[in-house]
Formats: structure tokens, C-alpha cells, sequence
């Protein structure tokens, strides 16, 4: 079978990458870190259940709401009632004496140790490769947190914009957050390419906004693609 990269005409003068699922992944699932956080405060808790339980809270939550300026204590709100929804489903019943917000707490914390995601493998050498040509940035629906973790994995450097949604009031694929990345660098839509594994939010969010995307769809698509693609614009 052949696999047909994504293609990318013409040149960019900027690159903006989506962080998790495209330049970083968790280094264990989200139920087995849930689970294990709520053993050591007393619950009897299954990594499965938990992971279960995790899934529908995320497609039961609300969407952020778009606003000007930045969001509520970084997002941390969102966050709690999304970890409390489903620790409540994967732990029926906790125990009376469960310290939830001590549990969410270790949670929340946990999530920002560089320990705890990990770099795609080709991650490196495609920003070394296109860093020498292309200022490069991050376009993410994370929170302050990320800073941290791409910090603690050698890569902040790479990138001349951190664009993330707790900040600018906006969730991927609202225009709002591609917007204010591209004035980050004095740049317009047209002048970027994105780069995410999304169809929804970074595909389509990037597309009417009108930058360019290339899709990561691994293990068939990987950034090693991205790479060779833009190989003409690198010599």
C-alpha cells in the first residue's frame, strides 16, 4: 500500500504546531494516572473503569466559551469539574473520608511534570531541521501548564510564539486563537502553515482562518513527512 503524504504548496514564513498528539503524548493513559492518584488517597479504583469514566466526562463537558482576554484562574475550573466528573463515575462509591480536592489537586499537578508526557520520536530533529529556516510556534488548547512541560523537554527554544487557549480566551478552531498566533508574529493567516492531528480543530480551525495545514496522521503521516515536504525550502 502506498501512503500519500499531505501535501503542502507554496512557501511558508512561519510554522505553527499543536502541541499534544502532534509534538507530545501522555506517557500513560489518563485512567491508569486517575486511578493510581485515587488508590493512594483511599478509594478502590480500575484503570479501565477510570479511563472509561474519563472518555464520557470529556464528551459530556462543555465547551470553553470564547472570550476577550484570558480565562478563569488558567482554565483550572474546566478542569476540576472534568477530573471530579470522573473520578464520581469510575469510583462509585468513594469512601465518605475522600479528599477530592486533595485528589485533584495531586491530579492538576501531575499533569504539569514533564515526566509525564514524553516527545514523539521524530519531534527533535523536525524542529531542528525547520527552526534554521521558518520562525516556529505553538497553537494549543492547553494552559499554562504547557510552558512547563515542552520547557522541561529542551524545546521552548525552537519556538518564537507560545499561543495558548487559557490565555487568549479561545479554544481551536475558533479564528481567535489562530488570529492572535499569527499577529504574535507580525505575520497574516495566509503566511502560516499550521500543523496538527486534528481534522476538526486544527484542520478545519486552521483552514477558515485562512492558514495552510498539514495533518499528522500517525503512524502513517508523521512529521519525518512534514519535513521532506517543506525539503526544498530547507536548502
Amino acid at each position: 500500500m502506498i501512503v500519500r503524504s499531505r501535501k503542502v504548496k507554496g512557501q511558508p514564513r512561519a510554522i505553527f504546531f499543536d502541541a499534544a498528539g502532534t509534538l507530545i503524548r501522555l506517557t500513560a493513559p489518563v485512567g491508569t494516572t486517575y486511578a493510581e492518584i485515587a488508590r493512594d488517597f483511599g478509594a478502590k479504583a480500575d484503570p479501565v473503569k477510570m479511563e472509561a469514566a474519563f472518555r464520557q466526562s470529556w464528551k459530556e463537558q462543555p465547551a470553553r466559551a470564547t472570550i476577550a482576554g484570558s480565562r478563569e484562574e488558567d482554565d483550572r475550573p474546566w478542569w476540576r469539574a472534568l477530573a471530579l466528573g470522573a473520578l464520581h463515575r469510575g469510583c462509585d462509591p468513594l469512601p465518605a473520608s475522600f479528599d477530592e480536592e486533595g485528589w485533584f489537586d495531586t491530579v492538576y499537578r501531575r499533569y504539569a511534570e514533564p515526566s509525564s508526557w514524553e516527545l514523539f520520536p521524530e519531534v527533535l530533529g523536525c524542529l531542528e531541521a525547520l527552526s534554521v529556516r521558518f520562525p516556529l510556534g505553538v497553537i494549543s488548547n492547553f494552559d499554562r501548564r504547557l510552558e512547563t512541560i515542552l520547557s522541561g523537554h529542551g524545546v521552548m527554544p525552537y519556538f518564537q510564539s507560545i499561543t495558548i487557549s487559557s490565555v487568549c480566551g479561545a479554544d481551536k478552531p475558533a479564528a481567535a486563537i489562530f488570529e492572535t498566533a499569527v499577529v504574535s508574529l507580525g505575520l497574516t493567516p495566509a503566511d502560516c502553515l499550521h500543523v496538527g492531528d486534528d481534522p476538526v480543530r486544527d484542520r478545519r480551525g486552521a483552514e477558515a482562518a485562512g492558514m495552510k495545514c498539514f495533518l499528522v496522521d500517525r503512524p502513517k503521516v508523521t512529521l519525518l513527512a512534514l519535513t521532506a515536504r517543506l525539503g526544498s525550502f530547507l536548502s
